[in-house]
């Protein structure tokens, strides 16, 4: 079974916001940063802008955190779900992600996190400059691994001990 998960490639991405506006209309109805399941974030001091969106991870912190079980993962998709009509909005999900993706709206009173919009990422479909992808899991392990592994062997003859 083919698990998709979110790709950011971070020097792609010039800070448009765009994935942050589509992402807000097709989940809120409305243009508002604030409620979108992607952030950009800006790293000033390195001239970056950073898509940060929940990672579906294997081992998922609000899943194992939430104490009425409202969060889980989809098996068919592979993505990590919220049941809203289990949640307590006690918003420990939102604290221990470790990449900041779970959000938290006051004025519904909902957590709130990447869906993959079903299948369909509309951040993904109107990324200009493909910053963000929809891809296959363990290819994309397999790719970063190796690319790991490339640098360590540049690292290594450039004389560093590793």
């Amino acid at each position: 079974m083919e698990t998709r998960v979110l790709v950011v490639d971070h020097e792609k991405c010039t800070g448009c916001r765009r994935c942050e506006l589509v992402c807000s209309v097709f989940h809120e109805g409305v243009s508002n940063p604030t409620k979108a399941r992607i952030k950009v974030e800006k790293w000033e001091w390195e001239g970056l802008y950073i898509p940060v969106t929940c990672r579906q991870c294997a081992d998922a912190p609000c899943l194992n955190v939430c104490p009425v079980k409202a969060i889980s993962r989809d098996d068919a998709e592979g993505r990590v779900t919220v049941d809203y009509d289990k949640c307590i909005v006690c918003r420990s999900c939102v604290t221990v992600c470790p990449f900041g993706a779970m959000g938290f709206n006051p004025g519904d009173k909902k957590v709130f996190k990447c869906d993959l919009c079903d299948g369909d990422p509309q951040c993904v479909r109107f990324c200009d400059m493909k910053a963000v992808d929809y891809a296959d899991s363990r290819k994309e392990s397999a790719a970063r691994k190796r690319d790991a592994a490339l640098k360590l062997a540049d690292a290594k003859k450039l004389g560093a001990t590793i």
